[in-house]
């Protein structure tokens, strides 16, 4: 088959098929459209999921008729101010997006700008155009697409559902949304509910336009983020580590005001979480990224939904820091959503009601006792029926030579008491806070060892007798191997016979631990990542791993003061709201959410 020039129209379609994936596509093309007009308004009507029509309704400059008829003819635009793509400060620049969906649609504009009397329309049926015609409308400009895909019938077979197509351009319009917070943009149809984001003006406007679109609970629960590194600016909010998802579809990504997917984005992120979360939760975050035009290539994806970063390590140290000194500066603020979840998990029993003067049969829900008789029902006297009432049902302290005097407000209040040698019970104003000891100073001990890394070796103490440990000989060589290493974290191993290991030293932050333990978890540690030369990689988890044998263990009982302590500490502590595998340290209730479980505020 000889060689020959395609015709004009099959042309438009081949070239749709690269920018005009499915009707969300379409939203965004046009929205960046009127974003680029100026446009302060933008209101966006879809039925039948985009497929029946798509119209774009905007308050911009406007177009004349010059500009109107040459809008949708093939790679014009009015965005390139010459022919270099090196400083490109617009979302679009191509000039290909209306000619394309003129191509395999029924394509309508009107326009008018405010010096004009009236506004003109010209329309575009499967690449097919009118002549412009004069229209009364206010200044801006309407798009109207219908039909799409109408004269392709093999691309519109591939579309999902009206839902999913209606769903895919809802949250194509909450990315643009949220890069744009000066406008206003409203969403609506007969295959959708209203959605209207009003137009944010001044210092929080990010921090509402983020809330309105990505819910309250974000704004409550994330920390600014505010970072000037290599000339690249770095803002936006980044959620709590305790504040997570089941996936990674709530972390969003901004480059120049473009929403855009990018992998040196997303390890950032990773990155900068991985001491905080769980290895199957993934973070909630908004971050936006202004950097120099010249630096980055927009041009590399038919929809400019990827890019290209001229220095990508930068661009993902600045990321790096701007999270971590946003998550330093949280200190040891936890999600609140966690005391919802605790809320939620308790069920309020449910009683028959008696008739009205009778009470014979009914009987109160008794706790369990451990080690001890239920008390007795029905007959009884009243003594004996609520005998132990007396008696606490908690640990408790008194210290009968020194006055009790109320303390001073504390962040995370003060210890009153110990339950099932693990959790702390506390009390701080209006609220009621519960700490697990274990996951709180594991949490401590952990930031101690990174602190004492970063300022040189960690201090060791010396066995008065070295502890040997027998361990299989393949172990005993990893640890032989990974010596020079966990000398660095102030922990000092060498062979003792074939199948044994001596340990002389240990980290001084461990105190008492549990030595045998501690190395033969770290043993199992170097079997599961099968590589002494990546260790360097992997002081972290190791890290983790002593400060978890050498943290307060649960099933201890703790003083009064040591309770304190622990609790001071947590507040000077940064990242101590959650331990280091991404649990919780605390949980604080309310009064309001006490006074919910009892049914005070109905």
């Amino acid at each position: 088959m000889p060689i020959r020039q395609l015709p004009e129209d099959l042309i438009n379609r081949i070239a749709a098929g690269e920018v005009v994936e499915r009707p969300a596509s379409v939203v965004k093309e046009l929205v960046e459209n009127a974003i680029d007009a100026g446009a302060s308004r933008v209101h966006i009507t879809t039925a039948g999921g985009g497929q029946s029509l798509i119209r774009i309704e905007d308050d911009g400059v406007g177009m004349d008729e010059a500009d109107l008829v040459l809008s949708v003819e093939r790679h014009a635009t009015s965005k390139l101010a010459d022919d270099g793509l090196e400083d490109i400060r617009t979302l679009g620049f191509r000039g290909e997006a209306l000619a394309s969906i003129g191509a395999v649609a029924e394509l309508g504009i009107a326009s008018r700008r405010a010096e004009d009397a009236s506004g003109l329309r010209i329309a575009v049926r499967h690449g097919v155009k009118s002549r412009p015609v004069p229209l009364a409308m206010n200044r801006g400009t309407i798009v109207e697409v219908r039909e799409l895909f109408g004269n392709v019938p093999a691309r519109r077979k591939f579309l999902k559902t009206e839902r999913s197509e209606a769903g895919a351009i809802t949250d194509m319009v909450k990315r643009l949304a949220m890069a744009n917070p000066h406008v206003q943009f409203v969403l609506d149809g007969a295959d959708r509910t209203t959605s209207n984001w009003p137009g944010r003006e001044g210092d929080g406007a990010l921090r509402a336009r983020l809330g309105d679109v990505m819910g309250g609970d974000f704004g409550d629960n994330a920390v600014p983020l505010a970072t000037m590194r290599h000339g690249m600016v770095v803002t936006g909010l980044a959620g709590l580590p305790t504040y997570t998802r089941a996936n990674s579809l709530s972390q969003y990504f901004f480059v120049n005001g473009r929403a855009v997917r990018d992998k040196v984005l997303v390890g950032a992120i990773r990155a900068a979480y991985a001491d905080f979360v769980f290895r199957d939760r993934f973070p909630v975050a908004a971050i936006f990224l202004a950097v120099d035009p010249a630096e980055v290539d927009v041009n590399v994806h038919p929809t400019k939904a990827e890019l290209r970063f001229r220095d990508p390590g930068a661009v993902r140290g600045a990321v790096i820091r701007a999270i971590t000194e946003a998550l330093d500066a949280a200190g040891h603020r936890a999600a609140s959503t966690v005391a919802e979840d605790v809320v939620q998990a308790f069920r309020v029993p449910e009683y028959e009601a008696a008739p009205v003067g009778t009470t014979a049969g009914w009987t109160a829900p008794s706790p369990s006792y451990a080690g001890s008789p239920p008390p007795p029902r029905g007959g009884g006297s009243p003594t004996a029926r609520f005998a132990g009432f007396a008696e606490p049902s908690a640990r408790y302290e008194v210290n009968e030579v020194t006055p009790i005097v109320e303390p001073v407000e504390y962040p995370l209040g003060t210890a009153r008491a110990q339950m099932f040698d693990n959790f702390i019970v506390a009390q701080n104003g209006d609220s009621l806070l519960l700490v697990d000891q274990h996951a709180a100073h594991e949490r401590l001990v952990y930031e101690r060892f990174k602190a004492q890394m970063a300022a040189g070796p960690v201090a060791s103490q010396m066995q008065l007798i070295p502890v040997v440990i027998e361990l299989s000989e393949d172990d005993c060589g990893r640890l032989e191997d990974a010596a020079p290493t966990l000398e660095r974290l102030g922990l000092y191993i060498e062979r003792f016979g074939p199948r044994a290991v001596a340990v002389r030293e240990t980290p001084a932050l461990l105190g008492q631990a549990d030595i045998d333990g501690l190395v033969r978890d770290l043993a199992d540690g170097l079997a599961e990542w099968d590589s002494s030369a990546a260790l360097a990689d992997r002081l972290e988890a190791i890290i983790g791993r002593m400060a978890c044998h050498g943290s307060v263990r649960s099933g201890r009982r703790l003083r009064v003061e040591e309770m304190n302590a622990l609790l001071r500490e947590m507040e000077t502590t940064p990242h101590s709201g959650q331990c280091i595998h991404g649990r919780p340290t605390y949980v604080e209730l309310k009064k309001a959410d006490i006074e919910r479980l009892f049914g005070r505020t109905r």
